[in-house]
């Protein structure tokens, strides 16, 4: 029978060797390359009735005072403009009609251009399809409750595997191997994002927030149903070791998180290819989440959990500072 476990730590090591282009990426400012959720400024979407290149637009927005804008094409003829804050036509003067506002004398400008704008259903308009502005203090509040989201999430996925694993000796090692895995999804995803940031403009924006929540989920899910089966060959006492039977387990459980995994992969991976422009980002969070997290639930998750049952971690703290501890001896050999 195929033993993993007993090559855990090479699985480590491999893990140690993905994440340090990401770690070192992390390290060097900037860490990621925020979007205007976590900067400030105004995102808006036109589509022309004539053709226009990228270029063409982008040298009209300089010619209106907007040159550090970033234009993006979209589509046939629409374009997506990232651009610093601008005001929308909510704004009015307290007496008197109400003056353009600067969102209006840029939507006038820039339908002059090319024939005007037409809608999504190809009907003439004069106004953006779509328009959202953030403010810095906005963008503060999302980028904080975004962190604080992960954590929540962390902490509460802890304290209900600890808790759902009660019957079983140590059930809270059950919670913190979810938890190691989780944070090597979620490593290895902000590192590539950085990564991508620095060479090829990849932002995190809210789609980043959501789609590494999801990614979250997913890890901790394949790796419940590792411990699960874990549990089942345990309580069975047929296995004349703890390693024996996590072995065991993910022998069992190895098809199956591969199959269910591999079918969600296809999925993500034709709408990167078909899907929009928009949800890009999104799509490309899941397919780094949902394949490290295949990896990680089988081989992090619970050779995690073996090295701490064995008293690897104890042997490994003893090397490095010369102290004995008392687990390492009261801990049998594999």
């Amino acid at each position: 029978m195929l033993d993993l476990v007993s090559k855990r730590n090479w699985f480590f090591l491999l893990s140690v060797l993905v994440m340090i282009p990401g770690a070192i990426s992390l390290l060097i400012p900037p860490r990621l390359k925020p979007g205007i959720e976590f900067t400030s400024g105004t995102t808006f979407a036109f589509r022309y009735v004539e053709q226009a290149s990228t270029e063409q637009i982008d040298d009209l927005m300089g010619e209106l005072g907007y040159g550090d804008a970033q234009v993006q094409s979209t589509g046939d003829n629409q374009f997506l403009v990232r651009t610093e804050e601008i005001a929308g036509s909510e704004t009015t003067p307290p007496v008197g009609p109400p003056l353009p506002s600067e969102r209006e004398e840029l939507e006038l400008a820039l339908s002059e251009r090319f024939g005007g704008f037409i809608d999504t259903s190809g009907n003439p308009t004069n106004q953006f399809i779509e328009f959202s502005s953030v403010s810095a203090a906005v963008s503060r509040d999302i980028g904080r409750n975004a962190a604080i989201a992960v954590a929540m999430a962390s902490v509460a996925i802890l304290l209900y595997i600890t808790y759902s694993f009660r019957n079983v000796p140590n059930s809270f090692r059950y919670g913190a191997s979810a938890i190691v895995a989780l944070l090597h999804d979620v490593v290895l995803v902000v590192g590539i994002f950085s990564i991508l940031g620095k060479f090829a403009d990849v932002e995190v924006d809210t789609f980043f927030i959501t789609g590494l929540l999801t990614v979250v989920g997913f890890s901790v899910h394949d790796s419940i149903v590792v411990f699960d089966r874990i549990r089942e060959n345990v309580g069975a006492g047929v296995f004349r070791s703890f390693p024996a039977a996590v072995n065991h387990s993910l022998l069992q459980t190895l098809g199956r998180s591969l199959n269910t995994s591999l079918t969600l992969i296809f999925s993500i991976v034709a709408l990167l290819l078909l899907g929009g422009e928009s949800i890009r980002d999104f799509l490309l969070v899941l397919l780094i989440g949902v394949s490290t997290g295949v990896y990680s639930s089988v081989f992090v998750a619970s050779m995690f959990l073996v090295s701490w049952e064995q008293g690897d971690f104890a042997r490994l703290w003893q090397r490095l500072t010369g102290r004995r501890s008392a687990s390492t001896e009261a801990v049998p050999a594999e």
